[in-house]
């Protein structure tokens, strides 16, 4: 049975503690990625998906979690996971603001 295809901030908090081999993907720009960021994730910009897919099969068989500013990029990423592979991809509803918000303030909003 998949998983839902979204998670809010709270689990994912309590997922990086308890599960080592999540891979926690960051699909926005490097810029964004340097003014703000989740300790732990991983950066594959939306906008250069195509050539960097390849980056994608060392987390075969890994829990996938993605996330962007606000959830829409990472939604369609997430859907795109999920027909290519990664059945059980999800996306981080409300994003790193969200994050910022409800868990880590030292996290930069903007």
């Amino acid at each position: 049975m998949n998983k839902p295809i979204e998670i809010d901030v709270e689990t994912l908090s309590q997922w990086l503690q308890s599960k080592p081999e999540l891979v926690l993907i960051d699909c926005r720009e490097p810029a964004e990625f340097e003014l703000a960021r989740i300790p732990g994730s991983v950066l594959i910009p939306m906008s250069q998906w195509g050539e960097k897919a390849n980056e994608l099969e060392s987390f075969q068989g890994k829990e996938i979690v993605v996330h962007c500013h606000h959830g829409g990029r990472s939604m369609r990423i997430t859907q795109w996971l999920r027909k290519n592979g990664f059945p059980e991809a999800q996306n981080l509803e409300g994003g790193i603001d969200a994050w910022s918000s409800r868990i880590d303030p030292s996290v930069p909003k903007y």
